[in-house]
């Protein structure tokens, strides 16, 4: 699969991100000066070890914390100076969120538990139309005691794009699955961002992974030390873990 051309403007912009915890007398610096683009359209993989501050930038780039110092600009509005009232609209809105953990109510099925999400957004998809792009066409009316983990986990990325998100935000989606496993799961964000054009940024730190992006940032230290584009992106089913 050929990489997508940079785009020249950004969804997201950073510069000299820092964060920094205080924790009485100790300060744990999570951020070190970030300075970072994300793109319209791409997949971007963010890679590195625990501990390294990918979770951290990525919290504030979906507006669930935010920067001690630097600025984040999403589409040119500034979040770093945006007030709870402004960020609340900005995460219901703009932003899906996937996290490790697959959050489902367990006494909702895979459609009700989407459908949370689209009684409350302004313009979205149906549930059944959700399901159906993480390829659960079959599981809508299961509850989670009846899916596996990562039937869960493609339920919890329909309901996180059932809203139409501009940006989707994965935190170590695969990090409780195995291989078989989480290459469905990959293969349901890589569907989303290649037929929706979700602009997609996934923190992992499985190096494999990297190959299914656009483009792959390393982060170590609170830090981006490397940046690479792919001539071409691998499909999630022909990774070799």
């Amino acid at each position: 699969m050929a990489a997508k051309t940079q785009k020249t403007g950004a969804v997201f912009r950073t510069e000299g991100v820092t964060k920094v915890y205080d924790m009485g007398e100790v300060k744990i610096h999570a951020l070190r000066g970030v300075d970072m683009a994300l793109y319209a359209g791409e997949l971007m993989v963010l890679l590195g070890p625990s501990g390294c501050g990918k979770s951290t930038l990525l919290n504030i780039l979906g507006g669930l914390d935010t920067a001690t110092d630097g600025t984040v600009t999403y589409r040119d509005k500034d979040l770093t100076r945006a007030d709870e009232r402004a960020l609340t609209r900005y995460r219901r809105h703009e932003v899906g969120f996937v996290f490790q953990a697959y959050n489902m109510i367990p006494s909702l099925t895979a459609r009700e538990n989407v459908a949370i999400v689209t009684e409350i957004a302004e313009n979205p998809m149906t549930p059944e139309e959700a399901l159906g792009l993480v390829g659960l066409e079959d599981r809508m009316d299961h509850f989670p005691s009846q899916l596996s983990g990562g039937q869960q986990q493609r339920v919890a990325i329909a309901r996180a794009i059932a809203k139409r998100p501009t940006v989707l935000l994965c935190d170590e989606p695969t990090g409780a699955l195995d291989s078989k496993t989480s290459a469905a799961v990959l293969e349901a964000i890589e569907n989303i961002n290649r037929e929706l054009g979700t602009t997609t940024a996934l923190i992992t730190h499985n190096e494999v992974i990297g190959e299914m992006a656009d483009r792959v940032v390393r982060m170590s230290d609170g830090k981006i030390v490397d940046e690479q584009r792919n001539d071409s992106r691998r499909a999630p089913g022909e990774l070799e873990w």
